[in-house]
Parts: structure tokens; sequence; C-alpha cells
């Protein structure tokens, strides 16, 4: 797994580079300090349809419409189709809310970009203040490469590469009953506070993975590691990237349910801090009894922030899961990670756009 973006991330700076070898520098939070408060009200709404219906075939061409350090909020409704294409939001233009009209089963985006973390997602946002509803993000590379995985395996190919679907870098971004659908690196949830609602995420190899600072409410985990080739046997939900003990990020999963099949577990160390909490999950028999690996972190699993509280389902048995994994009361888990005290503190989820 490559974590190397399109630009360097230095102290939260995006640093850019052009074909002139030039670079330009922006602050991730630049474009939401500094802006009016965009409240909760759509100031304008263009809407897309792939058969030309409206202004606007692509969905990146509706988003290229959008004046740069755009201060209020704008709606992108998007008609029921698949779209073949590639959808970029820029960090200069926050407060745009994309829309799927018919909810993620009618509205998807799919590419198949692959072998880097950098270039081969099917959506990117860096922009902050971001809302998206009813769309799936699909990368189909790995989805098409199934049916030669075994010819592949016997000539010492390795076929399975990374293929994102999505990579969320801006703060305050808000994704509901929206999808997600890979096989390796599904969504990289890059950087910031990020709330997703009711969502449906698959794949089968650290296919949730970054250093955001996250927390994922009743969503549907599709574990398919039997896509896989024949000698993987085992996939991996989560590769949480928190680099220190200072470090806000972490995974927070609540409700929901993981299910599919294969065996797999519920994260691995990326980080050397790394931090995922799983409470009131049903856990299906796919997740295997060991439950978590410490990957790069193998004898620093101490500084490791994994747990599960409250959990059920035929996966939730905790007693061959490893010993290092984080005991929690639910006094803490609601003190330091409920929704409100996690992602929310300013109450920014709340002042988003009716999403209904």
């Amino acid at each position: 797994m490559e974590l190397f973006p399109p630009l360097f991330l230095l102290n939260s700076l995006l640093i850019f580079f052009t074909p002139s070898s030039a670079f330009r520098v922006f602050r991730i939070s630049d474009y939401s300090e500094n802006v009016i408060n965009a409240g909760s009200k759509v100031a304008q709404t263009i809407t897309v349809d792939k058969s030309g219906h409206e202004a606007f075939k692509t969905i990146q061409a509706a988003i290229d419409s959008i004046p740069s350090e755009n201060t209020q909020w704008v709606l992108v409704q998007i008609n029921p189709g698949i779209y073949i294409e590639k959808v970029s939001i820029p960090v200069d233009k926050p407060f745009v809310f994309l829309k799927g009209i018919g909810g993620r089963t009618q509205t998807t985006v799919t590419f198949d970009g692959h072998d880097q973390t950098d270039t081969s997602s099917t959506f990117s946002s860096f922009a902050d203040n971001v809302v998206v509803q009813g769309i799936t993000f699909k990368n189909s590379f790995n989805l098409a490469a199934a049916l030669n995985f075994e010819d592949e395996i016997t000539n010492g190919v390795n076929v399975v590469k990374p293929a994102l679907a999505a990579r969320i870098y801006g703060d305050k971004s808000a994704f509901f009953e929206s999808g997600f659908v890979g096989l390796q690196d599904t969504l990289f949830d890059v950087q910031g506070r990020h709330y997703f609602k009711t969502c449906y995420i698959e794949g089968a190899i650290d296919f949730i993975f970054g250093s955001g600072q996250s927390f994922y409410e009743d969503t549907l985990i599709n574990v398919t590691v039997e896509a896989l080739p024949s000698p993987i046997r085992v996939g991996f939900i989560t590769a949480q990237g928190r680099s220190s003990s200072n470090d806000p990020s972490g995974f927070v999963f609540k409700g929901g349910l993981v299910f599919g099949s294969g065996q797999v577990q519920l994260g691995r160390a990326y980080g050397p801090y790394s931090r995922v909490i799983f409470y009131g999950t049903n856990l299906g028999a796919v997740v295997a009894p060991q439950g978590w690996d410490a990957w790069r972190q193998k004898g620093h699993e101490g500084n490791i922030m994994y747990a599960e509280v409250n959990c059920k389902g035929q996966g939730s048995d905790t007693t061959k899961r490893v010993a290092w994994e984080k005991k929690m009361s639910t006094s803490d888990l609601n003190k330091y990670y409920s929704k409100s005290s996690f992602v929310d503190q300013d109450l920014w989820i709340s002042k988003l756009p009716e999403t209904m």
C-alpha cells in the first residue's frame, strides 16, 4: 500500500507540482477559516445528466463550473446513471454538495485507475466542507481482473493492485447513504474530520486506510476476501496511520455490520499509534478470531489502540483476540469516542445542508 498522494503533505500543507516544475502551496483549512459562514442553505443548484438533457453531462464539468473560493453551498444534483469518469473537488472549492438522485444503487461513478494511491482514485476530494449523498464510487480494476487471478498467480504476476474508489483530504467532509466499492485500498481516508452515515464499503485488503479522524455510523462493511487469488487467505478491513500519541486521528465504527466471504481481520497497524474502535457493531463470522495484526509495528503493540466494545454477532467473541487489544469502559467510550466528542466538537455536522 503506497501512501504518497499526488501532492506532498507537510504540516497540513498541500504542495502541488505543476508541469513547469514550479509548485503551489495551500493550507488545508485556508478556504474554510476565512470565508463567510455558509450556514446550511443551498445557494445554487446545478444538475448533471449523462444523456445531455441538462447543462452538464459529466460531474467534473459541473464541479469545474463552481467558482474558486466559493463561500456558499452549491448543490450538484446528479441524475441516475453510471458515470465513467474521474471526479476531483479541488482544495479551493469548498461548500460542494454532491447528491445522487435515487440513491447509491442508481448513481455510480466508476473508473479503472490502478497501481498507485496518488493516481488511481475514482473520486478525490481536497476541499473542506464537502457533503456527498446517495452516490457509489467504484474502482473497477481489480474487480474486472478477478476472472484472471488464478492464471496470473500461476505465471507469477501480482495482479492485485492498489485501486482506490475514493480519497478524502478535506476537513468537515460528510458522506450519507453512499457506497465505496473496490478490492485493495478502496477508501483512502487521508486526513481531517470525516463523518460517514449509513454507507456501504466493500473490499478485501486495507480497504479503509489513512490518517483521517473519522466516525463511521451504521456502516455496512462487505468483506470480499474470497475474490482474491487463492494464496491470499486473510484480508484486513482497516490500516489506520496515526503517527503519534498526540495525533487526533483514528477510525471509530458505531453500529453497522461486518459481513461477507473469507476471513478478515478488523485492522492492521500502518502507523505506530494506529487507532480503531468498533462498538455496538454486528461482527459476522467473517471476522478471524485473532482480530488484529500489529503488522509494521511488531514489538510496539503497547502504542496501538484497538478496541471492541459491546459488539455482537458470530465474529464478536474476543477470547482468542490478540493479547494487546485494549479494554475500554462504556463511560470512556462515551467520553472520548462518541460522535460529538471525537469529530463534532464544534457542531459542524448539524450545520450541514439538509441531506434528505
